[in-house]
């Protein structure tokens, strides 16, 4: 594992992904923020590694959002905005990367935080996190990540987090669909490493394939969408992992993936 501000280890076919700032409640600093986009582009790059996992730091908070001391920049308003908008291009980094992501939640995901695991396709939580946008208490708006909560959530719903800024007992939070699991804190390791299997056993190459076929569609018209997944299904069933894929159905065995 390399120390820094986030932590980076390979665990067989996991990359793990640690915001290592307990003291600031891994709070999103720019080096954060920059670490993640290079643990991302380093685990995307690793033949070896075929699931992505984000967590935080200690066991109460997963990860508070940005660090509000950090907030005004000395290199000029523009600079400063650049360096704003490079959260913006994490969240859309995770999108990107051609691995599965899981956030496991060890606590508390707030504002950014909570970005952050609306970034990640899956997401696991401990039964006592709490998850919101409480920017709004402290004169501000959760302008960037607001784009992935009113993608995964209601109008209604989005605007009472954005506006009201109450948190969601990670209960709500999962019946509202931003997580996948709630699970005991003695259970979360297990439940994740659980889930990264699952994802680490499929097709690489088609995974791939599917997931940016997901994201572009979400944003599509109906008819726009339906055209341009048929074309991406006729791409899929071109792939050597597809044919693999039905032979192995056929003769009822294992499929041997080649990740292509």
């Amino acid at each position: 594992m390399e120390a820094g501000d986030v932590l980076y280890e390979v665990q067989g076919p996991q990359a793990l992904l640690t915001v290592n700032r307990p003291k600031a409640r891994n709070a999103l600093s720019p080096s954060v923020v920059k670490a993640l986009m290079d643990g991302l582009e380093r685990a995307d790059a690793d033949s070896a590694v075929r699931v992505v996992v984000l967590t935080g730091a200690g066991e109460k908070v997963f990860c508070a959002g940005g660090d509000l001391g950090q907030m005004t920049g000395d290199a000029g308003f523009l600079s400063t905005h650049e360096g704003r908008r490079s959260y913006g291009k994490l969240l859309a980094r995770f999108q990107e990367v051609r691995k599965p992501t899981v956030a496991r939640v060890n606590g508390h995901a707030l504002a950014g935080g909570l970005g952050l695991v609306l970034a990640c396709d899956l997401a696991v939580a401990v039964e006592g996190a709490d998850l919101g946008t409480p920017e709004i208490d402290v004169g501000l708006f959760p302008m960037m990540m607001m784009a992935l909560l009113q993608r995964h959530v209601g109008r209604k719903r989005a605007l009472e987090l954005v506006l009201t800024g109450d948190r969601l007992s990670a209960r709500d939070a999962l019946s509202l669909g931003l997580l996948n699991r709630v699970v005991p804190a003695a259970e979360l390791d297990g439940a994740v490493a659980a889930l990264a299997h699952k994802l680490a056993g499929k097709s690489q190459s088609v995974l791939a394939l599917g997931r940016r076929a997901f994201f572009t569609a979400e944003d599509l018209p109906l008819p726009a969408a339906l055209e341009f997944l048929a074309s991406q299904l006729s791409l899929n069933v071109l792939a050597e992992d597809a044919a693999e894929g039905v032979s192995a159905f056929l003769e009822k065995r294992p499929p041997q993936w080649k990740d292509r």
